[in-house]
């Protein structure tokens, strides 16, 4: 995957060298002054659950190389923007790229990520992919780009309210979270098989188990540790986003309503809020919801009727997504 990414996130010129080493930076690959390191650059969880998918349903993985790094390449571009749009200083314990290098340089390497990514799946036929299936699969990639923006706009608005229904929370994480994550297992499949119903079994897992991801985030967004997740203590509740953990103890606290509704968030008010919620059991709520995703994504896994060595990793990712610390 690492590989491949290179590839297509090479300099087109030497004139936009310090352009793609801004991404290469992003991707973890390069310090600030686009030396090269040794660093984790993330999970890589988006191609590497499209390629378990389509080495499960029975095809070879490195055909569908060039539809994971697409996906994986999507998901960066929405984390550049993102951090830009949550205000967020730091990712994986260093500056986010525009606090680096300003917003307007920023936002030019969010846009090119996704143009890169349209690009790298045209590489899929030159692995022996036929044209109707390249269609196919950019159709899948196309939706899921789209219907994961409109979950983050979403999630943006509802920073201007106070009220957010738990239903609507789920619509916007069917976007944000778990649009990509069906993406990338149903286009695992795609590329290895005909059979649409096969296809659809992969997509409903990857979708489940982003619901489950994203509840796993919102649990490490208010209680991880810093050191692990690489963002300040509590700092969902400092942005006063609206996660799970949130809009569940809002609607059965009027206390935890006048804080939210106050215009700061001073250390004060963060100790009583993570007060309230663990009083009212916001965590065992919001895990127990998780784990009801992640067996809703296994029980889709078991009905591809698969049993194989790509299968099982599947459902060890499954598991170990849930109960992650990072």
């Amino acid at each position: 995957v690492e590989e491949e990414l290179k590839e297509v996130l090479l300099p087109r010129n030497h004139s936009l060298a310090p352009y793609y080493g801004m991404m290469h930076y992003h991707f973890g690959w390069v310090d600030e002054g686009l030396q090269p390191i040794n660093n984790r650059g993330g999970k890589r969880l988006r191609p590497i659950l499209c390629l378990l998918a389509c080495e499960a349903a029975g095809g070879d993985f490195h055909e569908a190389l060039p539809a994971a790094v697409a996906v994986e390449i999507i998901h960066n571009f929405s984390l550049v923007h993102d951090d830009i749009q949550d205000g967020d200083a730091m990712r994986r314990h260093r500056p986010a790229l525009w606090k680096a290098w300003g917003m307007s340089q920023a936002l030019n390497v969010g846009d090119g990520l996704y143009f890169l990514a349209q690009l790298a799946m045209e590489r899929l036929l030159a692995r022996g992919i036929s044209s109707s299936r390249f269609l196919a699969a950019t159709r899948v990639l196309d939706r899921a780009s789209l219907e994961l923006i409109q979950g983050q706009y979403l999630d943006v608005s509802f920073e201007d309210r106070l009220k957010v229904e738990e239903e609507e929370y789920m619509r916007m994480v069917a976007g944000k979270t778990a649009a990509l994550l069906g993406c990338a297992t149903e286009l695992g499949a795609l590329l290895a098989s005909d059979d649409s119903q096969i296809a659809e079994h992969y997509r409903l897992f990857g979708q489940n188990l982003g619901f489950a991801f994203q509840m796993t985030d919102d649990i490490l967004g208010i209680w991880g540790d810093p050191e692990v997740t690489g963002k300040p203590c509590a700092s969902d509740i400092t942005s006063k986003k609206k996660t799970l953990p949130v809009i569940y103890a809002l609607e059965r606290s009027a206390a935890l309503m006048e804080i939210y509704d106050q215009d700061n968030m001073d250390e004060r008010n963060l100790a009583t809020v993570l007060e309230i919620l663990n009083e009212l059991g916001s965590r065992s709520y919001t895990e127990g919801l998780a784990d009801e995703y992640r067996e809703r994504a296994l029980k889709e896994l078991e009905l591809t009727g698969f049993q194989n060595k790509a299968q099982s990793h599947l459902r060890e990712l499954a598991n170990f997504l849930t109960r992650r610390n990072y």
